[in-house]
């Protein structure tokens, strides 16, 4: 199976979960580690990128390294099966998890540590604190072509 772990620069969980999956023999797609160059982050662009208004942040979408970032995330989500969501994580990890929904491919969301109750988790498939659990729902799934206009692509 072809794995879109989506998750968090800062996530603890997202290295191990990475390798397990891995180990259990899927293809994975690594943000922090994609295939022929290094992650995006935003320092890349601007040291003092937090402190961006919001005519600079939107301005700073559209620079050639963040477009690359972008653009090697969304195809290996396209490229992808499955979408593992590996919490805690932020705004980017919900909208491509979010994305796989919409696309009716099957979605995970791995819960390692207690979080707050979100009322539309209810649309991912299944949600687990178990990472053994995690790699046997992987397992007994049965995965949907990729819908694009109504055809299987």
């Amino acid at each position: 199976m072809r794995i879109y772990v989506a998750s968090s620069w800062r996530n603890k969980y997202q290295p191990t979960v990475v390798v397990a999956l891995r180990d259990a023999g899927h293809e994975v797609y690594d943000f922090r580690n994609p295939p022929d160059h290094s992650g995006f982050g935003w320092e890349q662009l601007d040291p003092e990128w937090q402190s961006w208004s919001v005519n600079r942040y939107r301005s700073m979408l559209e620079h050639p390294i963040a477009k690359q970032g972008f653009d090697s995330d969304f195809d290996a989500m396209k490229w992808a099966d499955t979408c593992v969501l590996v919490m805690p994580s932020g705004r980017s990890a919900h909208l491509e998890a979010g994305w796989f929904v919409g696309q009716r491919k099957p979605t995970i969301i791995f819960l390692p540590e207690p979080q707050e109750p979100e009322l539309m988790y209810r649309m991912a498939d299944t949600i687990t604190d178990n990472l053994a659990d995690l790699l046997e729902w992987l397992a007994r799934i049965e995965v949907r072509p990729y819908r694009h206009g109504g055809k299987a692509l």
